[in-house]
């Protein structure tokens, strides 16, 4: 896996967990070259106002359970915030207090050493058109690093997970992964500052196969892209993975090949370098309405 994989994001009780054999996940991960990280939000909650839109909890005790995690030897950390397109939404509330939170977070981070990722999601629910999208994400990714600047983020020291941009999920005209590489990288030049080293996008519900071809149409767009644009997929990664081992010890090997499949043709969609796959299955629909976790 670590031919093809960086850093793996653990939730507070797996950074403390052991293998069978007694070895802590942290240490396995560290043997591999593999950087640990943590989730550190405690999930979101809805804006008192507004209509379903959320702001993200997690800030009492996160300067305590940073400097907790770093001892235990997470070096980055990730915090999710959540907007949606829809008829008046994000709302002006929703876009700011998820840019302030971000920035909050990704200070209180840096000051106990470990690396945020900043995790604008715009959600790809909705039949809202491509072009609506490009407008919201650049909203959004501006008043983000607003945030960051204000807070005093050294943003060389930051990760940008963020959403690729296309139409809503039930929008009737779909387009192509060059459109949603141009799209998304004229968004990056506009809002995202050439400071910022690293773009890890989330796949946000698209299927496997998808979230593949549109990381490497992004990597084999012609524009200027001072950043390198790679991956950091939760389903598009793992669920194959999943399928194959359905908590059975006797499908580990499968599963373990499935997840190798997924890291590789990833790892080349950052290089622009994935020719596709004709496997059926890494084709279906992930897509889960106003997604949690």
């Amino acid at each position: 896996m670590e031919q093809y994989i960086s850093g793996v994001i653990l939730y507070e009780e797996t950074l403390y967990q052991s293998t069978a054999s007694g070895q802590p996940f942290v240490e396995l991960l560290k043997s591999k070259g593999i950087v640990p990280g943590i989730k550190v939000d405690l999930g979101v909650k809805e804006l008192r106002g507004t209509k379903g839109e959320t702001y993200t909890q997690g800030f009492d005790d996160l300067d305590k359970r940073c400097a907790k995690y770093y001892q235990q030897g997470a070096r980055f950390a990730k915090w999710r915030a959540v907007l949606k397109i829809g008829e008046g939404q994000p709302s002006d509330i929703a876009v700011k207090e998820n840019a302030n939170g971000l920035a909050r977070y990704a200070a209180i981070c840096q000051d106990n050493g470990l690396v945020p990722i900043v995790e604008p999601e715009v959600l790809m629910d909705g039949s809202h058109s491509i072009e609506v999208a490009v407008r919201v994400t650049e909203h959004v990714l501006a008043e983000v690093y607003k945030s960051l600047h204000d807070a005093h983020v050294l943003l060389e020291g930051t990760i940008l997970k963020t959403n690729l941009i296309g139409p809503g999920s039930t929008c009737p005209e779909q387009v192509s992964a060059e459109q949603v590489a141009h799209a998304t990288v004229t968004v990056f030049q506009r809002t995202v500052p050439v400071a910022v080293p690293s773009v890890n996008f989330l796949s946000g519900g698209l299927s496997e196969e998808a979230a593949s071809v549109y990381l490497n149409a992004l990597n084999a767009f012609p524009g200027k892209k001072p950043w390198n644009l790679s991956f950091s997929y939760g389903r598009a990664l793992q669920a194959s993975c999943l399928k194959a081992w359905r908590g059975d010890a006797a499908n580990v090997p499968a599963a373990q090949q499935a997840l190798l499949t997924r890291a590789k043709a990833n790892s080349e969609a950052s290089l622009g370098q994935y020719k596709g796959s004709s496997d059926a299955s890494a084709n279906e629909s992930l897509f889960v309405s106003n997604y949690v976790y």
